[in-house]
């Protein structure tokens, strides 16, 4: 059973890197997003002090998917943040999870942010950003072909992307997190 599920996994893992391959080395787009705050970032730009993780989702039916990865990233990159323990534990990493509105959908960007400040754990508000805008721009450059699921990306400090991958959190997925995370 062991050898079949490695059988099925495993074209599948290699067709999501093939796919990927073709974005990482090149530069992540300049993507202009608000905090729940109001607060302007442009990223990657204005985050170069240090590796970043994105999440992109650009539909209700990705939100599942995008929710699944709230917890582990918190755990693995934000918690020690939290407790001001970076220094000596865990990794240094910016983190962003950035819900896309686009085309009509971008009204309900306001109404979205108020939800947030209102309903989210506060300590995940501050790795939350809303981009509102076209994503076209997106789409072609960073292959957001699937509606219903999210995207990650790992950005480093010169704004190119070493990683990138899309769908529901898995333990494998974190493992070539951390793996471009410590090279």
């Amino acid at each position: 059973m062991k050898i079949l599920k490695t059988l099925i996994v495993l074209p599948l893992w290699l067709l999501s890197i093939s796919l990927f391959a073709q974005f990482v080395g090149k530069p992540f787009p300049e993507m202009e997003t608000e905090s729940y705050d109001d607060v302007k970032i442009s990223l990657p730009n204005d985050k170069t002090d240090k590796y970043t993780l994105v999440g992109l989702a650009y539909s209700k039916k990705s939100e599942a998917d995008l929710n699944s990865w709230f917890s582990p990233v918190y755990h693995k990159f934000i918690k020690e943040e939290d407790k001001g323990l970076f220094a000596s534990f865990g990794y240094d990493i910016n983190v962003f999870f950035i819900p896309m509105f686009t085309g009509a959908k971008a009204t309900a960007a306001g109404t979205a942010k108020k939800k947030a400040a209102k309903g989210m754990d506060p300590r995940l508000l501050p790795h939350l950003l809303f981009y509102k805008g076209k994503l076209g721009p997106y789409k072609e450059s960073l292959g957001l072909d699937k509606k219903d699921v999210p995207y990650f990306f790992v950005i480093d400090k010169e704004g190119k992307i070493i990683f990138a991958t899309s769908g529901a959190y898995s333990d494998d997925k974190m493992d070539e997190i951390e793996e471009v995370l410590e090279e």
